[in-house]
């Protein structure tokens, strides 16, 4: 029976700092790279996996004050951090794994991103890093 989960209030830390309550959306996705293997005579391509390309990508309030989006993000531009998310804010357990990007890489910071009566909100892309998943 397939089931949902419904995230309503997941927990998410970049560099140690807890950012849930500057954040609207997460998207998690472990990536393997594929390179092909095949070789004379198949008929069909053929694949090994090659090195990981996670990426987090995230939808932030933008915020100018201390302890919040812009001061976290600022000096993390072009430097390797850590990452972890988990499904709710309960303890981590098999149906509440908290999941890492250990050195994943943060490439740009939009700095505004400004509409005349619309929050200010931004996306960022965290990329590669080794990805772990807990359950305790």
């Amino acid at each position: 029976m397939a089931t949902s989960t419904y995230l309503s209030n997941p927990t998410v830390t970049i560099n140690s700092v807890d950012v849930t309550d500057q954040c609207s959306s997460a998207n998690l996705t472990r990536v393997i790279e594929a390179l092909e293997s095949t070789s004379f005579g198949k008929t069909a391509r053929v694949y090994v996996g090659g090195l990981e390309n996670s990426t987090l990508t995230l939808t932030m309030y933008n915020s100018f004050a201390a302890s919040e989006t812009y001061s976290t993000l600022s000096a993390l531009v072009g430097t390797s951090t850590t990452i972890t998310i988990k499904p709710t804010s309960a303890a981590t357990s098999a149906t509440n794994p908290i999941s890492t990007l250990t050195g994943c890489y943060l490439e740009t910071l939009p700095i505004v991103n400004a509409a005349l009566g619309a929050l200010d909100t931004i996306d960022i892309v965290l990329t590669g890093g080794v990805y772990s998943v807990a359950t305790s």
